[in-house]
């Protein structure tokens, strides 16, 4: 049998506020880039599934640049460092980035694919450009094996650093394909748990 769009529940704030869960989200780090452990004498980054964060040092403690899922953060970054050294990545100045400002020293995504010659004829200095930022991240990740919540969890930091009225805000890449809570989906109040500050965390 069919269902009726009257059958489609869903979440009511005021009805249904005593469904609301609450949880911790744990942040470990921080963790080195794989295979710039021995550069800046951090901990190796382990698997799992979870979400990431790629900071940079900042203040009394550090900033996010990026948020990201996956189903295992060896696999992930391994891709991940494969699309730094095609280009296809915005590179950005760490010392600029590490006082909260975004200065581009090479612009990835589209404009890297429909300007290959550029990189080509820069490669060297990009690629130098590029393990200077490698070494200078701080990996933290948050174990989670629930896809929906890894989607939601990300969602909800990137909401909240497009949002926020802080210069680092800019640090972060827009456009990113996030998907946040759906009506049917019950809200999770979640705290973010972390030895460390960590700037651009809701």
């Amino acid at each position: 049998m069919k269902k009726r769009l009257s059958d489609f529940w869903c979440f009511n704030r005021f009805k249904h506020s005593k469904l609301i869960t609450y949880e911790n989200i744990k942040w470990e780090g921080p963790f080195a880039w794989p295979r710039f452990e021995t550069k800046n004498n951090l901990k190796c980054l382990p698997d799992g599934a979870g979400i990431y964060l790629f900071t940079y040092d900042y203040k009394d403690g550090f900033i996010v640049r990026s948020c990201g899922i996956t189903n295992s953060f060896k696999r992930r970054f391994s891709q991940h460092t494969r699309e730094y050294r095609k280009g296809n990545y915005t590179v950005l100045d760490v010392n600029y980035a590490q006082r909260g400002e975004r200065k581009e020293l090479w612009h990835g995504w589209g404009y890297a694919k429909q300007h290959r010659k550029e990189f080509f004829e820069h490669e060297e200095q990009i690629m130098q450009f590029i393990n200077i930022e490698l070494e200078a991240f701080r990996l933290f990740i948050a174990l989670e094996d629930d896809r929906r919540k890894r989607e939601r969890i990300e969602f909800a930091i990137m909401h909240h650093i497009y949002g926020a009225k802080q210069s680092w805000s800019d640090l972060v890449d827009g456009q990113m394909a996030l998907r946040g809570r759906a009506n049917s989906e019950i809200p999770v109040k979640a705290t973010n748990v972390s030895e460390y500050k960590i700037f651009g965390l809701p």
